[in-house]
């Protein structure tokens, strides 16, 4: 997997792009655990990607809910044991 940013928001600590190899979009956010920082990528629908982009408060909602682990479901990797922690 290839994962480029779109758009970074570095206040609200999340970023939007797409995934190259397979088209999919998504939010992306930086977790630490005790080994390495590291971003969790969250597949969104196109939809979803650009509506973010015109309402970045809308995305600063979903990061947050991705950060509380309740969209862990849109993963694009299942983490490990030593999941990391948002940063």
């Amino acid at each position: 997997m290839r994962f480029v940013d779109i758009a970074v928001y570095p206040a609200e600590r999340y970023s939007l792009g797409i995934e190259v190899e397979s088209g999919r979009f998504y939010l992306s956010i930086p977790v630490s655990n005790n080994l390495v920082d590291y971003d969790e990528y969250y597949e969104i629908d196109q939809a979803a990607f650009q509506r973010y982009r015109a309402e970045p408060p809308s995305a600063a909602e979903f990061a947050v809910r991705c950060r509380n682990h309740e969209c862990d479901e849109a993963l694009f990797v299942r983490p490990g044991r030593d999941r990391g922690t948002p940063t």
